[in-house]
């Protein structure tokens, strides 16, 4: 196997054949040894969080797989914590999709002039650049559309997408009295049709989820929701 990428969370590397693994790690992200979501450096390092994180993924996209929504999701292998996937062209450099159904993290520390911590929100859809020396700056559909990143037909399918995904994914949680307050997904064109692919991982690791009002740890949560 070729390595085309060490990531913060998970390695790269090509198989062949539009296929690609990734390799999960115990690497999460966060600042001051504190997890958070919505951070674009690897804060702490957790034991077992990788493995964590590919169960959560695997469920999340066979889910999805089964509705049809496209996915590169091929096959994991929990033990190896090892995912094979479909190779896929990121948007842009790299862009980070955020929903949001509740006023915490980033959001808050933006907007706190104008709503409460937890204050309910409609799905919201927002994008950011992924990129570590400028903060993973949010952008906008004219300024992706004007930049030539993502045109503004092919932003509303994202964002419609992104929500048919998020919606999902919040309906499952809640089957186990989990709420999700928000998300942060990744997207790609697949290369062996340029079909729009949700990428990278659902779990713990970009998600803030709560019960009861109380925030769940990415590896409390995963055995909370797949117990």
């Amino acid at each position: 196997m070729e390595k085309i990428y060490q990531g913060k969370t998970k390695d790269v590397y090509r198989l062949g054949d539009h296929q690609i693994l990734l390799q999960f790690k115990d690497d999460v992200t966060g600042e001051n040894g504190v997890f958070d979501p919505g951070a674009n450096t690897v804060g702490l390092t957790i034991a077992g969080a990788g493995r964590s994180g590919l169960k959560m993924t695997t469920y999340f996209f066979e889910v999805l797989n089964r509705l049809g929504i496209p996915t590169h999701f091929v096959s994991s292998d929990i033990d190896k914590v090892q995912m094979i996937v479909k190779e896929a062209q990121v948007l842009g450099k790299g862009l980070e999709v955020i929903c949001r159904y509740r006023a915490v993290g980033s959001f808050l520390r933006r907007y706190a002039a104008y709503c409460e911590e937890g204050q309910p929100l409609d799905s919201f859809v927002e994008v950011t650049i992924k990129d570590d020396e400028r903060g993973d700056p949010v952008i906008s559909e004219d300024v992706l559309a004007m930049l030539g990143i993502l045109t503004t037909e092919n932003y509303q399918v994202l964002k419609s997408l992104t929500q048919k995904i998020c919606g999902v994914v919040k309906d499952e949680l809640a089957k186990k009295g989990l709420e999700l307050y928000d998300i942060k997904l990744e997207f790609g064109y697949d290369k062996a049709d340029n079909t729009l692919l949700l990428i990278d991982e659902i779990s713990g690791g970009n998600m803030r989820v709560y019960k009861d009002g109380t925030y769940i740890p990415p590896l409390e949560l995963e055995k909370l929701f797949l117990s």
